[in-house]
C-alpha cells in the first residue's frame, strides 16, 4: 500500500525532471497586423501604409469594412482574402501569409451554421481588423 502512495507523492517531482520543450513564441494579432498588413493598410488600417502610394491604387480602408457592409463586419470575406481564396486583393496581389495558416486551429462559424476548422492566428487577425473599425 505504501508503494502506490509513494509513487503518487513523488510524481510531481519526477515530472519536474522531464525536460520541457522550448516555448514557441506566437505573435499576437497586433504583431501580425504590424508585420504583415500595416505596410500597405497603415498602422490603423486607413489604407495609408508606407508603400501604399507605390501600389498605384489605394489599399482598402479596413476601418470601414463593417460600414461598407451594412454595419456587419464581413469576417468570412476578410479571412478568405487573407487566406488567399480570392487570389488577388482589390489593389493587386496580396502577399502570401503562410505563417498564419500554420499551428493551432479553432472551430469558427461565420454565420452559416457550419463550424469550420480555421487557423487560430487567421481568426485572431480578422478579429483585430474588425476592432480597427470600432
Amino acid at each position: 500500500m505504501r508503494l502506490p502512495a509513494l509513487a503518487i507523492a513523488l510524481s510531481p517531482l519526477l515530472a519536474a525532471c522531464i525536460p520541457m520543450k522550448d516555448a514557441v513564441s506566437v505573435p499576437t494579432a497586433a504583431e501580425d497586423y504590424s508585420d504583415m498588413c500595416a505596410v500597405c493598410h497603415g498602422p490603423v488600417g486607413k489604407g495609408d501604409g508606407e508603400v501604399a502610394r507605390d501600389l498605384g491604387l489605394t489599399p482598402p480602408d479596413l476601418t470601414q469594412l463593417a460600414a461598407d457592409n451594412g454595419g456587419v463586419f464581413p469576417k468570412a470575406r476578410v479571412m478568405s482574402q487573407i487566406y488567399g481564396y480570392t487570389q488577388k486583393g482589390p489593389t493587386g496581389e496580396m502577399p502570401a501569409f503562410g505563417e498564419l495558416l500554420e499551428g493551432e486551429t479553432v472551430l469558427v462559424d461565420t454565420g452559416d451554421g457550419i463550424a469550420t476548422p480555421t487557423p487560430l492566428r487567421l481568426v485572431q487577425l480578422a478579429e483585430y481588423i474588425e476592432a480597427l473599425g470600432r
